[in-house]
């Protein structure tokens, strides 16, 4: 948003400069982003004065080209070659000096430089208007009155006015500053005086021969409607003064009906719409929701397809502008309209963000009505726009002030406490200085007791609703930086429950940074469409938007799974194709009751490899990831938060085509595995991917009873032994390795399978596998007697439990 310095000088006095204004501004909560210099003609017109030629001859070697001596009062006279054809002695004209930028109507800025031209010396250049950006003519150089003195800068002899202009990034909860009264009101408050307001007391009516009648069919969409009706009007170019103050802060002047609109706005944050009055059928004005799907012309000449749901005003046959958002292309205002009808109206916020939404349209009346603009402020701002109309373009008030304001909106009650407004600032001010903050921001005080107000917020202030708000209205005023910094430290004795669930994530994420997985931070909003991709997913289970932004984010994630992808497919198409990511997130249910919708949040942490283990290199082997990398990782991770006693599961599931889990008191952890290849080509992506999915609410739960205790490093010697042993297909590692556990559950501290053979020297339903096992006694040397012991054991235990062979 956009700001004029000497346009807010208007409404309050100020002998501060730019900057230091621009400083106070930040200090009360407006983000001043930048302060430009801005000039009603570009560049200022600077290196350029009024001067006089003295003489003109003929270029002795050009025939379209004149040698002229011009007088600029310096008292030495300038020698200019010049190609005008209606250059003359005696003229008062524009010199632009060497160094001087030229800023030209049309084309790029050039500087003024001495040179010869024909061999002949120019010590500066005789302007045309549109060289200088004065005017678009280039039929011969600018002349001048004869009045003119010599001597004068050009930009004193043509009135270029200088500015500033304040770029502030406004926040959504302060509307009440996205004009220059609203600014003026936090300047005024700061500067213990009050704002002027622009002078409507001259308003009257001057007939009524123009009546137009206004009906509000849905004043929950529209609380306060007015309006009036201005006949005999001229429609023109505006005078210089307003196209000047309109172009100071981006605003493009139309004509001076629609600019002085625009004006009002900006100057009082209240949109102001005209209406071409004679294409008002029936001479009635409707404010209604029309049929779904009815076409609509809007200003931009695009046909647009209206919904049941966009507020309208219409007259008694068709739609003429989408409320607080566009004008229709039918109603507006040209050069042949003669009456006009004016509405200064107040809308409802979320039916104006919901229209301007749906039809892609951003305005400047959308962005305020949105936010909720003052319903107060109507009358006001019409009569302001009328006497402005009627200055610069003329015409007669012609019909009564209309005012539908059926029921009024009250100002918020909100209870004051000084002891609170101490406790939270920090500082104990004065009741005198929090009374005077709060009267200069136009919030009024209805009853005082000891240490307390009961304060009246008008509705202009949307966000101020709670006592801390008015807290916070007070401290901004009053200045952050002159609340001191406490001399004292206070601290409490914290209690954290176990698990300490930051620093738990904390360690996890550092170990998977660690090994060279890069953290990725998707939106929670996902295509609802991926939820009927996986049959494990249910797509009534989906948590869908009101009002998405885009079909592609109109429902919050059931899985990491598809966001994980997307980051895949991007990095992919961006030859990024090795990939090891992380991710800490919620995914959302909705789970329907017969006692209502019922949502859940859930906290997970995925994981994504794909590609090659580590980037290429000439000395390195460039090994793929697969399954049981991942398998290794998940692992690890659980190792790491010390969680043990684990059972392995198969997975059955339309996700993965190969798939574990792993599982404690009947709560699945984690569910790892290789992503389904019908999955991958949906995304079209075309390498394999690993995906891990850890449950992390349930990880936390699961480390309240996880208590870490110290180890001593074993004194004595690992011992390892194979075997070999011929199995049926159906066996799996885990029931060998379980069974090899509760057959020696002292000295057995590992299974390992380092083998697996099948082939055609064994028989069709078997396979080999070699197991390592390591033994260890904590407390002796084990001696060969004791090694042979356990293995003889665990021998009879894989012939009599799963019928296994010693190969």
């Amino acid at each position: 948003m956009k700001i004029s310095f000497n346009w807010l000088k208007e409404y309050v006095n100020t002998d501060l400069s730019a900057i230091e204004v621009g400083k106070l501004l930040i200090d009360c909560g407006l983000e001043v982003e930048s302060i430009e210099t801005v000039e009603t003609i570009k560049g200022g017109l600077t290196g350029m004065v009024v001067g006089e030629v003295m003489t003109k001859e003929k270029h002795p070697d050009a025939d379209c080209l004149s040698i002229t001596t011009v007088d600029i009062g310096t008292g030495t006279l300038l020698s200019i070659v010049c190609g005008a054809s209606n250059v003359a002695a005696g003229q008062k004209v524009v010199i632009a000096t060497i160094g001087a930028m030229l800023y030209p109507s049309a084309g790029e800025p050039f500087e003024i430089k001495k040179s010869k031209i024909r061999g002949q010396l120019s010590e500066g250049m005789i302007c045309a208007e549109d060289e200088i950006g004065l005017g678009t003519s280039h039929e011969g150089i600018m002349v001048l009155e004869q009045t003119a003195k010599i001597g004068t800068t050009a930009k004193e002899y043509f009135k270029v006015e200088e500015d500033h202009v304040f770029e502030i990034g406004l926040t959504p909860n302060r509307v009440d500053a996205a004009s220059h009264m609203g600014v003026a009101r936090d300047l005024a408050a700061l500067f213990k005086t009050t704002i002027k307001l622009p002078d409507i007391t001259n308003f009257e009516i001057d007939n009524l021969n123009s009546k137009i009648a206004v009906v509000v069919e849905d004043s929950a969409a529209c609380p306060r409607y007015s309006g009036l009706t201005i006949s005999n009007i001229s429609v023109a170019e505006s005078p210089k003064w307003l196209k000047n103050r309109l172009k100071s802060i981006g605003v493009r002047p139309i004509n001076n009906i629609v600019d002085a609109t625009n004006y009002v706005l900006h100057e009082l944050g209240q949109p102001m719409h005209a209406f071409d009055a004679d294409k008002i059928d029936g001479q009635k004005v409707i404010i209604k929701k029309i049929a779904d799907k009815t076409k609509f012309k809007t200003l931009d000449e695009v046909e647009r397809e209206l919904s049941s749901e966009d507020l309208m005003i219409c007259n008694s046959t068709s739609p003429m502008c989408i409320a607080g958002v566009f004008g229709g292309m039918d109603s507006g205002i040209s050069e042949k309209t003669k009456s006009i009808f004016l509405e200064s109206a107040y809308f409802n916020s979320v039916s104006i963000r919901k229209s301007s939404k749906r039809h892609g349209l951003k305005t400047d009346a959308s962005f305020r009505y949105e936010r909720g603009a003052d319903p107060n402020i109507t009358v006001f701002a019409l009569k302001r726009a009328a006497l402005l109309i009627k200055e610069i373009a003329g015409g007669e008030i012609s019909s009564e002030l209309i005012d539908v304001y059926p029921k009024k909106i009250e100002n918020v009650k909100i209870p004051f406490s000084y002891a609170k407004c101490e406790r939270l600032i920090g500082k104990q001010l004065e009741m005198d200085t929090i009374k005077s903050i709060l009267t200069s921001l136009e919030i009024e005080i209805e009853h005082e007791g000891n240490d307390a107000l009961l304060l009246s917020v008008p509705p202009f202030k949307v966000d101020v609703t709670r006592e801390q708000d008015v807290i916070e209205e007070v401290l901004r005023i009053y200045g952050y930086n002159n609340i001191e910094i406490p001399t004292t430290l206070n601290s409490s004795i914290q209690f954290t429950e176990k698990p300490d669930k930051e620093k738990t994530q904390y360690v996890i994420s550092e170990m998977l940074s660690n090994t060279g997985f890069s953290e990725i931070m998707c939106l929670s909003l996902t295509k609802s469409e991926y939820a009927s991709r996986l049959k494990s997913m249910d797509e009534t289970k989906s948590v869908l938007m009101m009002n998405p932004l885009s079909t592609d984010l109109n429902a919050l994630r059931q899985t990491f799974l598809f966001s994980g992808l997307e980051t895949i497919v991007f990095n992919q198409n961006r030859k990024n194709a090795d990939l090891k990511l992380y991710e800490f997130g919620k995914t959302y249910l909705a789970i329907k009751k017969e006692e209502g919708t019922k949502y859940i949040e859930t906290k997970h942490l995925s994981l994504f490899i794909t590609g090659c283990k580590q980037s290429e290199n000439w000395n390195v082997k460039n090994d793929v990831v697969n399954f049981y990398t991942l398998k290794g990782i998940v692992e690890a991770v659980l190792g790491r938060l010390g969680i043990a006693n684990l059972k392995l599961a198969e997975l059955n599931t339309d996700l993965f085509s190969q798939g574990l889990s792993f599982n404690q008191n009947k709560k699945t952890l984690v569910e790892f595995g290789t992503v389904s290849k019908s999955i991958l080509k949906s995304m079209d992506i075309k390498q394999e991917v690993f995906y891990a999915d850890f449950n992390w609410d349930t990880i936390l739960e699961c480390l309240k009873n996880v208590k870490i205790t110290y180890t001593e490093v074993p004194k004595f010697p690992e011992v390892r032994r194979d075997l070999a042993l011929l199995i049926d297909k159906t066996i799996k590692f885990e029931q060998l390795a379980q069974l090899a556990y509760q057959s020696e559950k002292n000295m057995l501290k590992d299974v390992n399978l380092f083998d697996v053979y099948q082939g055609d020297k064994l028989p069709t339903e078997k396979k080999s596998y070699a197991l390592s096992f390591t033994l260890q006694d904590e407390t002796a040397t084990l001696t060969d007697k004791q090694i042979e012991k356990i293995m003889e054991k665990l021998v009879k235990t894989f012939q009599e439990k799963v019928g296994a062979e010693i190969r």
